[in-house]
């Protein structure tokens, strides 16, 4: 439930159209409800936040993914889930049938994209050093659409070969942010840090050989990028990257609705 639904409940009772009964009921499970013994879904997140609660499959049972996915549908008439393998996806859309799997990201959804009121969607552009990071970059990619964004793909633009991404100087530019997705050594969020002047958000991949160290080099790399002011997320979090560049877009929504003096 958003601020827009929470209100008009509110007005309905207020001009006697719903009685308290059914506006409890309605009301009962927020802010969060008790799934069984495994887990509380958090209703009241967007409300707080201005994002919903997510599911992270992995670990899961399909029958508990199901469940919870269930739930926020029914509460929020969406709902989106990350880490599903296939075998779990195909579970889920037997029950859910209008589920939507992308096999390369792990993604599943049900509904979106998001309405958020009073959220600024914005222009993200989405880089990966080389193919092999698609999945992390997809990752982040399908929660950003998910959440009203829009996305720029720019993919295969690592540093091996510099003239690639030189040449995307113009797309780039015309983004309010970037996440910059790389493995091996990590070098690409540097050199992108250095050529634009708007937040940049660098996920570590573990994609590369063995002193890659499982994306800890791409890692202490981003950590120690000489670029000024870059945001580095976990190894291989696509979607914690989503989300930083998420609660961006709600810093923006704030400062735009703030007076001046205020």
């Amino acid at each position: 439930m958003d601020v827009e639904a929470l209100r008009a409940l509110l007005e309905q009772v207020q001009a006697g159209t719903l009685d308290i009964a059914t506006a409890l009921d309605t009301l009962r499970s927020l802010p969060y409800e008790p799934i069984g013994n495994v887990a509380y879904l958090d209703h009241h997140r967007l409300l707080r936040q201005g994002f919903p609660e997510f599911i992270y499959a992995e670990g899961k049972r399909p029958e508990e993914v199901i469940t919870l996915m269930s739930r926020l549908v029914a509460q929020h008439g969406s709902a989106l889930a990350t880490r599903v393998t296939p075998e779990m996806a195909r579970r889920v859309r037997e029950e859910l049938p209008t589920a939507v799997y992308d096999d390369r990201s792990r993604i599943l959804r049900v509904g979106g994209p998001l309405s958020i009121p009073g959220a600024i969607p914005l222009r993200v552009g989405v880089l990966t050093a080389g193919t092999s990071d698609i999945p992390v970059a997809e990752e982040a990619t399908q929660v950003l659409e998910y959440l009203g964004h829009h996305v720029t793909r720019v993919y295969d633009v690592g540093v091996a070969g510099l003239h690639r991404l030189l040449g995307q100087q113009q797309v780039l530019s015309a983004q309010d942010a970037l996440i910059v997705v790389a493995g091996m050594e990590g070098a690409l969020p540097s050199v992108v840090g250095g050529l634009v002047g708007i937040p940049v958000v660098a996920v570590p991949t573990s994609i590369g050989y063995g002193a890659n160290l499982g994306g800890m080099a791409a890692l202490f790399t981003m950590l120690n990028s000489c670029a000024s002011g870059i945001v580095v997320v976990n190894i291989d979090n696509g979607f914690g990257a989503a989300l930083a560049v998420h609660r961006y877009a709600l810093s923006q929504r704030q400062t735009r609705t703030t007076p001046k003096g205020e």
